[in-house]
């Protein structure tokens, strides 16, 4: 048995929220969760001031039925399978969403990743060398592989690097956060931010907008 390898274009959509205007003072670019579509993820940052806010929520594109019934579909932007290969596919994705809505200077440029969304936004950002204003690591784990020397372009004066979770977060107990802290601490040194609030594993509306202030 052999297993092949070939490459071809694929059609993808993403989802935005509110409109890209000269009023606009931040553009969130969000990673969604495993079981999200970013349509539906997108309805979390309702909260924020539409007229200052502006949403960009890619899509992952591997698609599939959620709760092993063929109702609601939910994505996955990785598994343990063929990782490198997949990893390499989610960036061209991230990056052809970024070039199309060919965002401002003059804007805040925040970069966001949720549960699963966290790996993928972080990767993303490492390997892309992507300016921000903020890059908020949200619930979710910071991948192994990643390294110090793969964020020195950031500069601690230019980008806050902001880790949250909700205190009632069951898939993020203290031990696991303990670790979580410690790859922090490798990556940025002291010059990142750790909040919690009262919430599950959820994206809370109160948070986001501490997370717009900070």
């Amino acid at each position: 048995m052999k297993e092949k390898e070939i490459t071809y274009q694929i059609t993808n959509t993403y989802s935005t929220m509110n409109e890209l205007t000269e009023n606009t003072k931040n553009v969130w670019f969000v990673c969604h969760g495993i079981g999200f579509l970013s349509r539906y993820f997108i309805r979390y940052f309702e909260s924020l001031d539409a007229e200052e806010n502006y949403i960009i929520a890619p899509q992952a594109s591997s698609k599939y039925y959620l709760n092993g019934e063929y109702k609601h579909v939910g994505a996955s932007w990785l598994t343990k399978e063929n990782t490198e290969a997949e990893i390499k596919n989610v960036m061209e994705n991230l990056n052809a969403v970024y070039q199309a809505e060919n965002i401002p200077e003059h804007v805040n440029f925040f970069v966001l990743g949720f549960s699963q969304g966290v790996s993928v936004a972080m990767r993303w950002v490492a390997r892309q060398q992507i300016p921000c204003a903020k890059l908020i690591i949200y619930a979710g784990s910071i991948p192994n592989e990643l390294e110090h020397k793969d964020f020195e372009f950031i500069h601690p004066e230019k980008t806050k690097i902001i880790n949250i979770v909700g205190l009632q977060d069951v898939y993020l107990t203290e031990a696991r956060m303990q670790q979580e802290h410690e790859k922090m601490q490798q990556l940025f040194g002291d010059n990142y931010i750790s909040k919690t609030y009262e919430g599950t594993h959820r994206v809370d509306r109160k948070a986001l907008q501490l997370l717009e202030k900070l």
